[in-house]
C-alpha cells in the first residue's frame, strides 16, 4: 500500500495509514484508517454538510473514487453522527442498543433540538436527523475490522460511561492507535449528559487503559491526542466527581 500523503489537509498522520481531522465549532474528532480497498472513518460529525466535506477529503487523501467503506460510530451524540447519510453503502458499526435508541419514537427529534441548542442551523439539523442512519451492525463485546492489506481494527464496546452506547476503536501498529470516542476529552471537562452512566466512567477508561497499553496514542472526541498518563489522571478526576472508586 501507499503511503498518504496527510500534508497540507487539515488531517493529523497518527500512523501508517491513520489520521484524523479536528472539526470546526465543537472541536470533534474524526478518524480514518486505511486498509487494501477499504476506508473506515470514525466519526461524520454534526450535520450533512460536514459528511459531505469528510467525503470529499477522503477522496482527496486517497485518490480516484475512493470511498468510506466502513463507518464505526463511537456514540449516539449529534455532532458524531448526523453526517453518517452522505456515506452511501458504507457498513455502519455501533455499540448494540444504538440502532434500538435511534428507532425510539421522538429519538430524531431529540438529536435535531440538542444539535440546534448547540448552534446547528435547524434547517440542516432536521434534514440530518431525518436522514438519520442507524447501525447495521451491532458490536456487543469486540468486533474485529479487517480492511485488506494487512490492516485490522478492533471496535470494542466499553459502556455505558459518557453515554449509554460507547465504542472505542483499536488500531495496531508500532504505536497503537486508539480512538476513544468522548470517553475521553482533552480540550474541556468531559461532559455527562442525561445518558450518561457516571458510575461506570472510572471502570470504563481502566477497559480502555487495559485494551491500549501504556504507550498507545490515545485519540480523545475532542482535543489533543494524549498518552496514557492523562487517562489515568481524566480517570481519578471522574471517580472523585461522580463518588466511585
Amino acid at each position: 500500500m501507499e503511503r498518504i500523503d496527510w500534508a497540507g489537509t487539515g488531517w493529523e498522520e497518527l500512523a501508517a495509514r491513520v489520521g484524523r481531522v479536528r472539526l470546526p465549532g465543537w472541536d470533534c474528532t474524526t478518524g480514518l484508517v486505511v486498509g487494501d480497498g477499504a476506508a473506515l472513518l470514525i466519526d461524520t460529525g454534526s450535520s450533512l454538510r460536514e459528511g459531505a466535506r469528510l467525503r470529499a477529503d477522503v477522496r482527496r487523501l486517497l485518490g480516484g473514487d475512493a470511498r468510506v467503506t466502513h463507518i464505526a460510530l463511537t456514540h449516539p451524540h449529534f455532532d458524531h453522527v448526523l453526517g453518517t447519510a452522505v456515506f452511501s453503502g458504507a457498513e455502519v458499526y455501533g455499540a448494540v442498543g444504538m440502532d434500538a435508541l435511534f428507532a425510539h419514537p421522538g429519538a430524531r427529534d431529540e438529536l435535531c433540538a440538542d444539535a440546534v441548542r448547540q448552534g446547528v442551523d435547524p434547517a440542516a439539523a432536521a434534514e440530518a436527523a431525518e436522514l438519520l442512519v442507524t447501525p447495521h451492525h451491532r458490536v456487543c463485546g469486540e468486533w474485529t475490522l479487517d480492511l485488506g492489506g494487512g490492516v485490522q481494527v478492533l471496535l470494542a464496546n466499553i459502556g455505558p460511561a459518557h453515554s449509554g452506547h460507547d465504542l472505542v476503536v483499536c488500531v495496531p501498529g508500532t504505536r497503537e492507535t486508539v480512538f476513544c470516542g468522548d470517553l475521553v476529552e482533552e480540550s474541556g471537562e468531559p461532559q455527562a449528559g442525561p445518558d450518561a452512566a457516571p458510575r461506570h466512567w472510572p471502570a470504563a477508561l481502566d477497559r480502555l487503559l487495559a485494551l491500549g497499553g501504556p504507550d498507545a496514542a490515545y485519540v480523545p472526541g475532542h482535543g489533543s491526542v494524549v498518552n496514557a498518563g492523562f487517562l489515568r489522571a481524566q480517570r481519578a478526576e471522574l471517580a472523585a466527581r461522580f463518588g466511585v472508586s
